[in-house]
């Protein structure tokens, strides 16, 4: 029977940024999720995990937010 241990396992946490692909049609942007970025422990780096590679557009990086402020967020920047 193998062992395990926890002393290997990261704790997940969540990240300081969500990646977003933001591209612009006429006057709309759409938003696209597609990844996120975390900051080192010692403070002077980033971390970005890019799920995909986006080949045209914009990539910005956004706060983390509750559903309800997405929402009105999405409202305010034109994303739906």
């Amino acid at each position: 029977m193998a062992r395990t241990s926890n002393t290997n396992r990261k704790e997940a946490t969540a990240p300081s940024f969500i990646a977003w692909n933001v591209t612009t049609k006429g006057n709309k942007s759409y938003w696209h999720k597609v990844g996120a970025c975390w900051q080192h422990k010692d403070k002077k780096g980033m971390t970005l995990q890019l799920e995909v590679l986006p080949m045209d557009g914009r990539i910005v990086l956004r706060h983390p937010m509750d559903n309800a402020g997405a929402a009105e967020t999405a409202k305010k920047v034109g994303r739906s």
